[in-house]
């Protein structure tokens, strides 16, 4: 199952006197990814090397590193930690000592694995838009049926007679939400897609 992250996480470590930082955060688009790594991307720094994917897309920058030793290990660690929808950017201060091609492969996806290990992640799951109705005694037990199975309420509508929800629920669960739904009303709760 394929993870996001929960909000900016950060991993710093120095390696025979370069410093590394790690930024990583949740993206939805190549637009926020590219906009992520501008925005926190440091000019004074001696690299800013990034990756990010978004389901099928995917691109990865060496900035000046050694082809090969710095963008592609980054997206490497995306991969490992079963990420989707992430954006990693490893800003470097060269601290006068060569790492070789291998050691900046390590500390550039190191540090990258290491910020995503750390980072609190939010499983990504694909829910379907349903619609249904309900009165007002009913919505708290609605809206924990709907929680319970990992479901989001979207929206509220309330009315004259009751509340008009607005629902997003994981495919596999939808069955079993109309059935505890119907059970709760003597079968007037319809889930319509």
């Amino acid at each position: 199952m394929p993870f996001t992250l929960a909000g900016l996480c950060e991993y710093r470590e120095e390696i025979r006197k370069s410093r590394f930082i790690a930024l990583a955060a949740p993206v939805t688009s190549a637009a926020e990814a590219q906009a992520f790594i501008e925005q926190h991307s440091d000019l004074n720094a001696s690299h800013n090397c990034w990756a990010w994917k978004v389901a099928e897309q995917y691109r990865s920058s060496d900035d000046g590193e050694p082809g090969g030793t710095a963008g592609r290990p980054i997206l490497a660690a995306i991969e490992a930690q079963a990420c989707d929808q992430v954006a990693v950017l490893v800003i470097r201060w060269y601290g006068g000592i060569q790492l070789g091609t291998g050691g900046l492969a390590r500390a550039y996806g190191g540090s990258a694995n290491k910020c995503l290990q750390g980072a609190e992640r939010i499983a990504l799951v694909s829910r379907v838009p349903l619609a249904c109705a309900c009165g007002f005694n009913e919505l708290a037990v609605v809206r924990l049926r709907v929680t319970e199975l990992g479901g989001l309420v979207l929206d509220e509508t309330f009315t004259g007679n009751g509340v008009e929800l607005q629902l997003g629920v994981a495919e596999e669960h939808i069955g079993l939400l109309q059935r505890q739904l119907a059970d709760l009303s003597r079968g007037r709760i319809v889930l319509h897609r």
